[in-house]
């Protein structure tokens, strides 16, 4: 019998090299990728820099698994995850992997899985490494993750901070750990973005008069660059981004029945600059 993986993920977090603070924004974002029915969390649990992840494992589901440092300065951790990451990938269950890490040492392993047609979506600060960022399908950092008030602070301070909302007669839909949440800042769009932004317009144009399709134009600069996407400079959506970069002129194109598309075509003076240099 064939198994339907459709949306199945498999996470995989470096406990040694991640917060745990992050944990409520990343399995946020994770649950538009899909269903994480393995979750896993590798480190040695005898350390007492792993204790703030404890609290928060029950929560969220996620099983730690323990591996000794056998040498002091040597990160076994890695190990590994490498190894169970390929046990599972090789089960055929999991259309895609979360890889929760900023440490380099993932960068073949993230490669591997993806050369076996499965997504592989990074999770990092960053400072990581771009080899490892350029061999994931996506990567987005850890400070545009949506983290709610609490989650930065100690249990017991957020535990009372809930007793109290509980005993004032909240609104009925009220969920204080969902509704105060920290939004990520507004990133300046460098000379990087913009050139990538450019780059994908050109090289999508399929309409009349110049223009490209929006979702067409995110596809594009996902494959040539996993970090270059409007989370990672703080919008929520790709419309917003690239009306931000203000390179392009965007328009909605009727679709009669269906819901209109979006349509972005780069401003006269770039097409122009692209025209004498092509």
């Amino acid at each position: 019998m064939a198994i339907n993986n459709s949306g199945n993920l498999a996470l995989l977090i470096d406990g040694d090299n991640v917060s745990s603070k992050i944990i409520v924004g990343l399995m946020a974002e994770i649950a538009n990728y899909g269903t994480a029915s393995v979750r896993r969390i590798y480190g040695d649990w005898t350390k007492p820099d792993l204790k703030g992840w404890k609290t928060r494992l029950l929560d969220h589901s996620i099983l730690p698994m323990q591996q000794f440092a056998y040498t002091t300065g040597k990160n076994s951790t890695d190990g590994a995850m490498i190894i169970d990451a390929m046990d599972l990938m090789y089960t055929g269950r999991f259309s895609s992997f979360c890889i929760v890490s900023s440490d380099s040492d993932f960068t073949r392993l993230a490669a591997r899985i993806r050369e076996q047609g499965i997504t592989v979506y990074g999770f990092g600060e960053r400072k990581t490494n771009s080899a490892f960022i350029a061999a994931c399908d996506k990567f987005v950092y850890f400070d545009v993750l949506k983290v709610p008030v609490y989650e930065s602070e100690e249990p017991l301070a957020a535990l009372q901070k809930l007793t109290l909302r509980a005993t004032t007669t909240p609104e009925p839909t009220a969920r204080p750990w969902a509704l105060a949440r920290v939004e990520p800042s507004k990133r300046q769009i460098d000379q990087a973005a913009l050139d990538g932004l450019a780059n994908a317009v050109r090289n999508t144009v399929g309409y009349d008069e110049n223009y490209a399709n929006l979702a067409e134009v995110g596809t594009y600069l996902s494959k040539i660059s996993p970090d270059l996407n409007a989370r990672n400079y703080g919008y929520e959506r790709l419309r917003e981004f690239v009306q931000a970069s203000g390179i392009v002129n965007l328009k909605w194109k009727d679709m009669g029945d269906s819901a209109p598309i979006a349509l972005v075509r780069l401003k006269e003076n770039l097409e122009n600059t692209n025209s004498r240099t092509s």
